[in-house]
């Protein structure tokens, strides 16, 4: 059994994942505590969808795939270099998270994950029972990463790995194949909370334990509609995802980069040009980032983080394009984009724009954010 463990972990490698480990089925009962307390101090109230059972099922993988016996593990790196000339054009832009640089990690990793199986499956000359997971269905991932060897938890609740840091996507196969399993990694960030300090928002509450409403991933792709006021400031010049607490983690200053072509920056991804993004229609937005991770903010959440990381900018050049936006049919969008301009600073001309469009709107939070930018200006 130890060479079939051997054996699976070099066809792996072969197929590209940068780390192959094999962890046990047993319960994951402290990540399985522990997310139940985040969930009843409602740390993840705006995920409707991580409730307690949930988590009960996320930590059993018996119930996942009854019969199981292991879980191969893995993980390959995306982190790419930044592109300074991008940076140095002049224009107004904002940032994307590293793993939306490239195509959508969920469908390249599935598809290597069915290969891995088939080519098992070839190996030992026999079909088993398998399932897959890349990030999404009920599957701790980072829990079964630690078990398995392929890293430890940082105090930002990522995983860390010795040669890729934490820019590493995670994916598992629970099989009923009996294999060997690995040590857990039991590597400690020690007394570094650089992660904790440097959080904008003050997301990371302590260690380990992660408030998802302060959080500017959370804020800029999961959240549904309006920004809370008081958190927009702190978003910066972020418009997908946010990097912060990996870039100043002492264990990503010197890592491996991602050999995997899919991960490949495409065009401006990493620093999108703002400006045109506002008057994108629905199939602009669908084509532009078409099997991309991006396309889950959807076109309303990528405008309202645009109008954001403008007014942060507080860049006189994007004026016109937000006053073009406070008829949107979008309240969300509205409210942004009159928030942007408050930010920038209002003339003559766009405070009689502001008072026009206030005469006519309807929506009780947008007329007050007029209202509120107004007062101020005056």
């Amino acid at each position: 059994m130890k060479d079939l463990k051997n054996d699976i972990k070099s066809i792996g490698k072969q197929l590209g994942f940068d780390e192959v480990g094999i962890a046990g089925v047993d319960k994951f009962k402290t990540d399985q505590l522990a997310a139940k307390d985040r969930v009843r101090n409602g740390l993840i109230d705006g995920l409707s969808w991580f409730t307690e059972d949930r988590v009960m099922l996320a930590n059993t993988p018996e119930e996942l795939l009854p019969g199981c016996k292991s879980i191969i593990s893995v993980a390959i790196s995306y982190y790419k270099d930044k592109d300074a000339e991008t940076y140095a054009d002049g224009k107004l832009r904002g940032k994307v998270a590293r793993y939306a640089w490239g195509m959508d990690y969920h469908d390249v990793i599935k598809k290597r994950l069915k290969s891995f199986v088939t080519d098992i499956e070839n190996h030992i000359g026999r079909e088993f029972r398998w399932r897959i997971f890349v990030d999404d269905g009920a599957m701790n991932d980072r829990a079964a990463a630690e078990r398995a060897g392929i890293g430890w938890f940082g105090k930002n609740s990522n995983i860390l790995t010795a040669s890729h840091g934490s820019w590493v996507f995670l994916g598992q196969i629970i099989t009923d194949l009996a294999i060997i399993p690995d040590r857990p990694n039991l590597k400690t960030c020690g007394d570094c909370e650089l992660c904790i300090t440097k959080c904008p928002t003050g997301a990371i509450e302590a260690p380990y334990t992660i408030n998802n409403d302060l959080c500017i991933s959370f804020l800029t792709i999961e959240l549904k509609g309006v920004i809370p006021r008081n958190l927009r400031p702190l978003v910066g010049d972020w418009v997908f995802g946010c990097d912060i607490c990996q870039d100043v983690c002492p264990v990503n200053s010197n890592v491996l980069k991602s050999q995997e072509k899919y991960f490949n920056k495409r065009n401006d991804f990493d620093a999108l040009e703002l400006l045109p993004l506002l008057s994108l229609n629905e199939e602009e937005f669908r084509n532009k980032f078409k099997n991309s991770p991006i396309k889950r903010t959807k076109l309303e959440g990528l405008k309202r983080n645009v109008c954001v990381a403008l007014g942060n900018l507080k860049d006189k050049r994007a004026v016109v394009a937000l006053l073009g936006l406070v008829y949107d049919k979008s309240f969300v969008v509205r409210i942004h984009a009159v928030w942007a301009l408050g930010c920038i600073g209002i003339d003559e001309g766009t405070r009689a724009h502001l008072l026009e469009a206030l005469d006519s709107e309807k929506h009780p939070e947008v007329a007050n954010e007029m209202q509120d930018v107004l007062n101020k200006s005056s």
